[in-house]
């Protein structure tokens, strides 16, 4: 089939450098031809056929703007076939061919359903400030999201040096400790607590204690949100130390700021190759990084996976805390 038209819409959390694949589809679209749809608000803005056309000018200035200029709103309606129906009916009254998707791994399953019940043609261009989509080196806003954490606890550890104080900084990740992990190893994080990982909260103030006899004027520890509750944590610290320790919650500046230089470059290449692959005939792929350079693979097969948590890296992180 002849790609005409394609739809392009943003799902899920928002991450840096959306706007910039956004602008790469619809450039790489036009370059070849094609015309481009904007569909707002996620799979909610289709249900309710919230669409525009897009042209070259449309997406001029946004490359290193965070957010997206679709917008993203959560459409649990979704997951009924009877919304998915009025969805697809939208598509096809505008008469698109395919629909390109910038998201995480909730909209790899929405596009898994779209292909399913309608045959539909769909890519997935994985964005996500928690790099928790499988088959993919990056996700794209992960690169922000990981320099944008790095700074904050940068900042918080001159205070907590200053004070001789424990900071507990907890970062994005309800599921996943991808994050917290880079961001605890590249800040010289004393401990990283994930969800993938059980800890024991006796041996974390232990090893924490063991620190500061050895000399160290201030400890970070750095917490996935999904690893527990960091204020237990702070009375279990008060009860068996006199260590003055503190929360700070980086939240929501995780996900916004102008994306990194590598955000951007993946944006790029990620949005003109999920136009190739519709027009090479290559639909239902969600396109990765691998090895530094741009791929792609079957949407079914990324299904199939589930990203895992680097142990060395892990790891590596007791061993350079001493």
């Amino acid at each position: 089939m002849k790609i005409k038209r394609i739809g392009v819409m943003t799902t899920g959390g928002d991450a840096p450098g959306m706007n910039a694949a956004i602008r790469a589809v619809v450039r790489s679209a036009i370059y070849r031809k094609i015309e481009v749809i904007g569909i707002s608000r996620g799979f909610a803005g289709l249900i309710e056929g919230e669409m525009e056309s897009l042209d070259a000018r449309s997406v001029s200035g946004i490359i290193n703007k965070g957010g997206t200029i679709l917008h993203t709103v959560r459409s649990p309606e979704f997951r009924e076939k009877k919304y998915r129906k009025i969805a697809y009916d939208h598509l096809k009254e505008n008469n698109i061919d395919a629909l390109v998707i910038i998201g995480g791994d909730g909209s790899l399953n929405a596009a898994n359903t779209l292909i399913q019940d309608f045959n539909f043609p769909c890519i997935v261009i994985p964005a996500s400030i928690d790099n928790d989509v499988p088959l993919t080196q990056m996700t794209i806003g992960y690169d922000t999201a990981v320099n944008t954490a790095v700074e904050a606890v940068d900042k918080i550890r001159d205070t907590a040096t200053s004070h001789e104080r424990v900071f507990i900084v907890v970062v994005m990740g309800r599921e996943h400790g991808f994050l917290a992990l880079e961001v605890g190893l590249v800040c010289g994080a004393e401990i990283i607590l994930i969800p993938e990982v059980q800890y024991d909260i006796n041996k974390v103030i232990r090893n924490i204690h063991d620190g500061h006899h050895r000399g160290k004027l201030s400890s970070i520890i750095v917490m996935a949100e999904g690893a527990g509750d960091p204020y237990k944590l702070v009375k279990a610290f008060n009860k068996e130390s006199d260590l003055d320790v503190r929360v700070s919650v980086l939240g929501y500046i995780q996900r916004g700021g102008s994306p990194t230089a590598i955000g951007r470059m993946l944006a790029c290449g990620a949005g003109e190759e999920a136009v190739n692959l519709l027009i090479q005939g290559k639909p239902n792929r969600m396109v990765a990084m691998v090895n530094g350079q741009i791929a792609s693979f079957p949407i079914k097969e990324v299904l199939k996976h589930k990203k895992k948590i680097n142990m060395r890296l892990y790891k590596l992180v007791e061993k350079l805390a001493i």
